[in-house]
């Protein structure tokens, strides 16, 4: 992450306006390098230390005031969190660590269990390692100044990297934004992104806090060639969450794009495996893969079934991959949508939520189409691989969480909508951002 965040602002491929020309993009074609223009050293020397210092300066403002609304907003929805603690009678570490966080706590307190649960029933085992080995990491350094409790000190912990995590991944949403258009589109995206829906996972113990900012930083080194940097990237969030495996394709979608770009597509198969950047986008692709690998090597030492989240997963949780997930919701819901017993049976938000997503996803399917010239391949590929996720998974539908997590496809509703019409659009997630958190807080009645 260091190597990535001092060089955030600007990137070798920055152009002289502030804009970025992504190496990876689809419109992209070979470069000539224009001829050195000889100068004075004393100039050069001079020009470097006032571009510097400029830079430096526009750093610091745009870091500050993607702060700042960033703040506001997690400030908002632990507001709304601590008034529901008052007024609700409900706990306030329960709330921030609802749903998934309790289990991710789990992990962090107890570790794995020794053996698979036979007849299958839900435990930790369904979940990926590398969020709870930091919150476990976190609390023992809250503990060392002064955290007397540990279970606190473990939800604290959970809060603080995921509101850490998700201000680097909103960091790097407006550098990338910035690249694929321009400052005021790359402004109203890093807006958007704070305050949608599923941002309230930035003020909980959920994973995608540690999942995005990995993503987002790979695919910024990525568009970049830097190799080994984008693959250390996939290779941790390939240890967060099954979604993280997405980035194993996405590197390996670009080493066959740099396979074809050095030298396949003119029919020299030689020079193109022998070309750098293909040996070092395959050595990003193998990288990618040390996380799950790793986690799978675990679990066969520790349960004897090297599979055995799997098995959680499918048997424990009922999460499978079906196509007509997406018709399963419709019409497990459509039937409760009765006048006369309207409150029975419930209705599951849930489905609600994941059917409204579904429609907000294909619009800005459509916006993929329609300025898939204007983003790169790590990052097409990436929302695609997450949308499908989204549509085919049986127990996830494309909820706001799922959505958030395709952010390039979210994104492209700043470039959309310009600066007049995008304050209602502002004003409606952060609406939505405070009502479906307190749902979410609220016992189980909506997952975030």
């Amino acid at each position: 992450m260091d190597t990535a965040s001092e060089a955030v602002w600007p990137s070798p491929h920055d152009r002289p306006d502030g804009s970025s020309a992504p190496a990876l993009a689809l419109n992209s074609a070979p470069t000539t390098p224009s001829a050195p223009v000889a100068e004075p050293s004393r100039v050069a020397a001079g020009t470097r230390r006032v571009g510097a210092r400029r830079l430096s300066a526009d750093l610091r403002r745009e870091l500050v005031w993607i702060t700042v609304i960033y703040l506001a907003a997690r400030a908002a929805v632990l507001i709304a969190a601590v008034l529901l603690d008052a007024f609700g009678h409900h706990n306030l570490q329960d709330e921030l660590l609802h749903w998934d966080g309790l289990w991710y706590r789990d992990v962090a307190d107890n570790g794995y269990p020794r053996q698979i649960a036979h007849p299958y029933h839900q435990d930790n085992l369904g979940f990926f390692p590398l969020y709870p080995i930091t919150i476990f990491a976190g609390t023992h350094v809250l503990e060392a100044v002064g955290f007397h409790h540990q279970i606190w000190s473990a939800s604290v912990a959970a809060v603080l990297i995921s509101g850490v995590g998700g201000w680097i991944a909103t960091v790097f949403v407006h550098r990338l934004a910035e690249g694929w258009w321009d400052r005021p589109t790359a402004r109203r995206a890093a807006a958007l992104f704070v305050v949608f829906p599923g941002a309230v996972v930035f003020s909980m113990g959920y994973s995608e806090g540690l999942l995005l900012p990995l993503t987002a930083v790979c695919i910024w080194a990525l568009e970049r060639r830097r190799w080994v940097l984008a693959g250390a990237m996939a290779g941790f969030g390939s240890a967060v969450q099954p979604v993280g495996l997405g980035l194993c394709a996405v590197c390996g979608l670009c080493a066959l794009r740099e396979l074809w770009v050095g030298g396949l597509s003119a029919r020299h198969l030689g020079q193109a495996l022998r070309s750098r950047g293909f040996r070092m986008s395959v050595l990003s692709t193998a990288m990618s893969g040390i996380g799950v690998l790793s986690f799978m090597a675990f679990l066969w030492a520790w349960t004897g079934h090297p599979m055995a989240n799997f098995y959680a997963q499918h048997h424990g949780w009922s999460e499978k991959t079906d196509p007509f997930a997406l018709v399963h919701l419709v019409t497990r819901e459509v039937p409760r949508f009765d006048p006369n017993h309207f409150n029975h049976p419930w209705i599951d938000l849930n489905d609600v939520s994941g059917f409204l997503g579904a429609i907000l996803m294909a619009y800005e399917l459509w916006l993929l189409w329609r300025y898939r010239h204007e983003l790169s391949l790590p990052a097409i590929s990436w929302t695609l691989i997450i949308t499908f996720l989204a549509f085919t998974s049986e127990y996830v539908p494309p909820n706001p969480r799922m959505q958030i997590t395709a952010f390039p496809m979210l994104v492209l509703l700043a470039r959309r909508v310009r600066r007049q019409g995008f304050a209602p659009i502002l004003f409606l997630n952060s609406f939505l951002l405070l009502g479906m958190g307190l749902l979410t807080f609220y016992k189980h009645v909506l997952r975030p």
